[in-house]
């Protein structure tokens, strides 16, 4: 009985009423949530690709050389709470790296944590949790828009 938290009176009737209203508050109170995670679910993620990267095989038996195509830069944005979380697989160049936080940072987020793994001999595949500032006031696509443009810049200076 010390679980039900409103209880008008002890009687067997007033306790099973409160009871019932109580299950009644908890399942509303669980539909409204399970709806918020659906919807935060939904709009959370973002995954683009655009430009291509061609990475030759030396192993391989191919008239051409054979190449593996892959599409980069490759950006995918989460959203949780007020934590975005961003895989970039992109081409590895000088000063890659810098640009891509300098460009976080300038949208009002801040970084968390960074974890860069060379992925072959031509890529990087960079992960970056950061946090939204109270001024952070973009969609995701639009986050997304942004790390891409500054990625193309790095690639253009080179």
């Amino acid at each position: 009985m010390s679980s039900i938290p409103i209880l008008t009176s002890m009687d067997k009737n007033s306790v099973l009423g409160d009871a019932i209203n109580y299950l009644k508050h908890l399942q509303e109170r669980v539909q409204t949530l399970e709806e918020q995670a659906a919807n935060q679910r939904r709009e959370s993620s973002v995954l683009m690709r655009r430009s291509q990267l061609l990475i030759e095989d030396e192993g391989s038996s191919d008239e051409m050389g054979c190449t593996d195509e892959q599409i980069l830069p490759e950006i995918e944005a989460k959203v949780c709470n007020k934590n975005i979380l961003l895989r970039i697989h992109c081409k590895n160049h000088r000063g890659l790296l810098v640009k891509i936080l300098s460009e976080i940072e300038k949208r009002n987020l801040s970084v968390v944590n960074t974890n860069v793994a060379p992925f072959g001999s031509l890529a990087l595949d960079i992960s970056i949790i950061a946090e939204m500032d109270k001024e952070f006031n973009l969609t995701m696509q639009e986050l997304v828009r942004r790390l891409r443009s500054a990625l193309r810049q790095v690639q253009q200076s080179d």
